[in-house]
């Protein structure tokens, strides 16, 4: 076992020194990514946008420090802010819109009460932050009071270390929420040590997009006291009935929440805008834990999870069992060679690719329904989160290889909802039943034609084509055979794509009329292609094409999301012959592509070319696979590896994404990566490490050697499969489930031969 011998922080490198042998869990560092920095991506990024705080493998609960309420930061925390307001039991991890969850917001705090956030915020001593695979801890200024915090996967458990004081408090914001606020509170003190009550969030209250997500979901929490509770009260805010993320920054709210009614003695309560407190007496160094669980369905559900979960108050068996949980999930993939940096970026990656999407059902089994009402889940594990958009493309692909599981637990969590919400169609960026319609396409369909076709079970297929072509049929380029409108190259190209996995599923069950009609329009693609211009382009909802701008191609938001025509129209994954024939031949294209890398910046923060920091593009160094060129796919998969992956806190050029980001990481660092999700192919790469051993799901191991490997001989010159010559640049599913060994020679220059 590896000891943590020193960690120094500063706002540019994360430095950790270690002793003894090193486990998988010990290269974790939660704070890559935990930056908003402006003055690093300026407003176009926002960099990784994760939090640092204390988690387990999928696990409901996320024990982490939040640093800001409003702003255009899901997480809640940014490293680079200097305060904390306290810590909150769930959060989202390097989302960009404004966020949601940050619920259950619990602060220490000395003297007199406050009951704002400008109130009992406290500024921090940043060395003493530190962060760790189901672990953190810091120390607060005022009163320096020492805050720990580790988790389970329904519940967690927090340490504060008290100074010698006459009025220690812990207070407990039940309304707090990461973007904006809960419209509806209770709280009732059971005994002298177990609170509990639950939060109401809806979308009068801000949340996800501002009210924009449609995030709908009540929080209900049973927290006990290492101390009992000696003098308690509750605060009230008599605060508008509605409320937008804007209402509840601005300095008007601020202060009504600020001159809340103190009620001291009241032991329950219900309210739009209400806090807790109990307030206590304090030895030197005296350790006071709360411990918490938490449910989506009851108030019995959050008592029962925490006391299956954490039945005593020992804060270091917790924490051991949660290190144990982190170093069991992220064994499924073994390293070794390359630098101790690269080592550190590889399982922090994985790590973020292993918290969502979570668990939203209890111990017992008992999830949220659609319909609002509790349900029953025997033959899978409701999960919740699904970034449709961004992890339909690297992350659900990485879980097929190393928890298939979880990707059917998924499509079964995203049928059940469909069938009980009424609407009979997948969601698209779904947040705890809610549809947010965030971002373009129809992802969900991806990961169910990608699973089918890859013959992961454990679902209904049958009726997943039926949701599916309800999902087509109402989010779709239609008959015509394009998407008009503002989003027009987007929404074509990612319906297109949807359609031909559609298509794929409908063949597998034997549909041979879906099959073709669904395949015929995956070549919609073709459609937004002006040949005159060279280059897709916008059309109008009557079909004419949108006015040419200054930029042409170039032009951010030109019939695109987040892109523009140069980075968007790569993306015709299911067809890349076709694609390559319409921009010109083999020739022109491999040309334009190179030129695409060629004039990226070296930093790779948002860019008008290759812009790795957001999702369009991420599957584009692997297309020269298809050119003829795949020492060209080895360069620059390598290149973007190394220069858009650091252990530092702005580690990654571009929000997280809840684990997309990091998974295209673990994926192109193995030497792996799936162009095509509905297909099983798997492009071959130049990997970072010399040996890559993943424990399949099906319980095979399947090993990537890397002879001769270093940074400058990133070149693949021969392969071996299984101890047979190999002269694909590419690799099946099915070989790699099958367990065995990929072994490459490695070498300075390009191989003008492998891999033709």
């Amino acid at each position: 076992m590896r000891t943590i011998k020193a960690i120094m922080v500063n706002a540019a490198t994360l430095v950790v020194i270690y002793t003894n042998a090193q486990q998988p869990v010990d290269y974790v560092n939660p704070f890559i990514g935990a930056s908003t920095s402006a003055a690093a991506g300026g407003n176009l990024a926002g960099l990784g946008k994760t939090f640092p705080g204390a988690a387990t493998p999928f696990g409901m609960t996320q024990l982490s420090p939040n640093t800001i309420t409003g702003g255009d930061n899901g997480s809640g925390y940014s490293y680079e802010h200097t305060s904390i307001e306290g810590f909150a039991l769930t959060q989202m991890s390097g989302v960009g819109w404004y966020g949601d969850l940050g619920n259950f917001l619990v602060t220490p705090s000395l003297g007199e009460l406050k009951t704002s956030a400008a109130g009992y915020r406290s500024e921090y001593d940043k060395k003493s932050e530190t962060a760790s695979a189901g672990y953190y801890a810091v120390t607060l200024k005022k009163g320096s009071i020492r805050c720990e915090m580790t988790a389970a996967p329904h519940s967690g458990i927090m340490r504060f270390t008290f100074p010698e004081a006459e009025t220690s408090r812990i207070q407990i914001d039940l309304a707090r929420r990461v973007g904006g606020t809960s419209v509806l509170q209770y709280v009732k003190l059971v005994n002298d040590s177990t609170l509990e009550g639950w939060m109401k969030c809806t979308p009068d209250g801000g949340g996800w997009g501002d009210g924009a997500g449609q995030a709908s979901y009540t929080v209900y929490f049973c927290a006990r006291c290492s101390k009992p509770f000696r003098r308690v009260g509750v605060w009230s805010a008599d605060v508008p009935e509605h409320r937008k993320l804007e209402d509840v920054t601005s300095a008007a709210y601020q202060g009504i929440v600020a001159n809340a009614e103190r009620l001291p003695g009241v032991t329950e309560k219900e309210g739009r805008h209400l806090g807790f407190y109990t307030e206590f007496s304090t030895k030197k160094e005296e350790p006071v834990l709360l411990k918490t669980g938490i449910s989506f369905v009851s108030m019995e559900g959050a008592s029962h999870n925490l006391d299956v979960e954490i039945g005593d108050f020992d804060f270091d068996r917790i924490h051991r069992q949660a290190r144990d949980s982190w170093n069991k999930a992220l064994s499924a993939i073994t390293v070794s060679g390359a630098s101790e940096e690269e080592k550190t970026c590889f399982y922090t990656a994985l790590y973020h690719t292993l918290l969502d999407p979570r668990i939203c059902e209890d111990v017992d089994g008992i999830y949220p329904g659609g319909d609002g009402r509790p349900h029953h889940a025997t033959d899978f594990t409701k999960r919740t989160i699904f970034s449709g958009w961004d992890v339909f493309r690297s992350q659900m692909p990485l879980q097929t290889m190393i928890n298939p599981r979880v990707v059917i637990d998924l499509i079964n969590s995203l049928m059940t909802l469909a069938e009980e919400n009424g609407k009979g169609y997948f969601d698209r960026w779904e947040l705890l039943n809610a549809y947010s319609g965030c971002m373009v396409g129809n992802p969900a369909i991806s990961v169910v034609a990608d699973a089918y076709v890859k013959g992961l079970g454990g679902f209904d297929p049958a009726r997943a084509q039926e949701i599916s072509i309800a999902t087509s049929e109402r989010f779709g380029n239609g008959t015509r055979g394009f998407s008009g409108g503002g989003n027009s190259i987007s929404n074509t190209l990612e319906y297109a794509y949807s359609d031909w996995c559609l298509s794929q599923l409908s063949a597998g069950l034997g549909h041979k009329e879906e099959a073709k009609k669904y395949l015929q329009r995956a070549q919609d693609y073709k459609n937004v292609f002006d040949k005159d211009k060279g280059s897709f382009r916008p059309r109008r909802e009557d079909g004419s094409w949108e006015p040419w701008p200054a930029k042409g191609r170039l032009a951010e938001g030109y019939g695109t999301v987040e892109s523009n025509p140069y980075q968007q129209g790569w993306f015709v994954p299911q067809d890349i012959p076709g694609m390559i024939a319409l921009m010109g031949g083999k020739e022109k294209v491999l040309t334009d592509l190179e030129s695409f890398f060629e004039k990226t910046p070296e930093s790779m923060l948002w860019n008008e070319y290759y812009n790795h920091a957001n999702e369009p593009v991420h599957h584009v160094a692997f297309l020269f696979n298809y050119l003829g060129a795949p020492w060209l796919t080895q360069k620059w998969s390598r290149i973007i590896c190394r220069r858009a992956y650091h252990n530092t806190v702005e580690g990654l050029v571009g929000n997280d994404d809840v684990g997309q980001m990091s998974a295209w990481y673990v994926l192109a660092a193995s030497g792996l990566y799936p162009v095509c999700p509905g297909s099983t192919r798997y492009e071959i790469t130049s990997p970072v490490f010399d040996t890559i051993t993943m424990r399949t799901g099906t319980g095979k191991t399947f090993r990537v050697v890397a002879r001769s490997n270093s940074p400058s001989a990133v070149y693949i010159q021969s392969a071996r499969l299984n101890g047979k010559p190999y002269s694909n640049c590419f690799i099946g599913y099915r070989d790699i489930m099958a367990g065995g060994e990929l072994e490459l020679t490695m070498g300075e220059k390009p191989s003008k031969t492998w891999g033709l």
